[in-house]
């Protein structure tokens, strides 16, 4: 006999997974972590630019993370910061990517498997969201706006990683050094 998959019951168990991620980052920053972190590593502009980069993926770190890169960009050149600091963010997009893509999208879908926007779905024929997503995904990786809502359109659109893989890193080095670029022009 096959098991029934309890699509709600697992998006709640997401949605709490998110929430403690959620309280994690507001510990990680309210504490200061981050500042120390980057303290601990100062004089290692690679490691420096790898956390920033890390951090400048989430809705809940891209605040700091961009600070620390316009800080960065003081004394290392933007080169560097942004290639390091696009490691650093293809490894949060990875992250988040996987969660969305094996997990949560796969919840979102079986829940509404028999709701009426399922059937509306059926009904009319969107096969431009199946491009449509990963570009409008890749403008919001490019921008300084949050990863996760990229990386959400391109989960549910089942980009394969190894195309999500040099993408990101091309879009978060672009938005790295477009960053710290002016803020060093500015010197901000």
């Amino acid at each position: 006999m096959i098991k029934k998959i309890d699509y709600y019951k697992n998006l709640r168990r997401d949605m709490f997974i998110l929430g403690l991620s959620i309280v994690f980052t507001i510990f990680l920053v309210r504490f200061g972590v981050l500042d120390k972190i980057l303290s601990v590593s100062q004089g290692w502009s690679v490691v420096e630019s790898f956390i920033a980069g890390l951090f400048w993926t989430s809705i809940f770190t891209i605040s700091p993370a961009s600070i620390a890169i316009a800080h960065l960009s003081k004394s290392i050149d933007p080169f560097t910061l942004a290639a390091w600091g696009a490691f650093g963010a293809m490894l949060g997009d990875l992250i988040i990517f996987y969660f969305i893509r094996d997990v949560f999208s796969e919840d979102v879908r079986g829940a509404i498997k028999d709701s009426r926007f399922k059937k509306i779905l059926s009904k009319t024929h969107f096969t431009f969201l199946r491009w449509f997503g990963p570009l409008v995904g890749a403008v919001v990786i490019i921008s300084p706006l949050p990863d996760e809502i990229g990386l959400s359109l391109m989960g549910i659109s089942k980009m394969k990683t190894r195309y999500l893989i040099p993408m990101t890193l091309i879009l978060n080095f672009i938005g790295i050094y477009l960053i710290a670029s002016a803020s060093q022009a500015l010197g901000v």
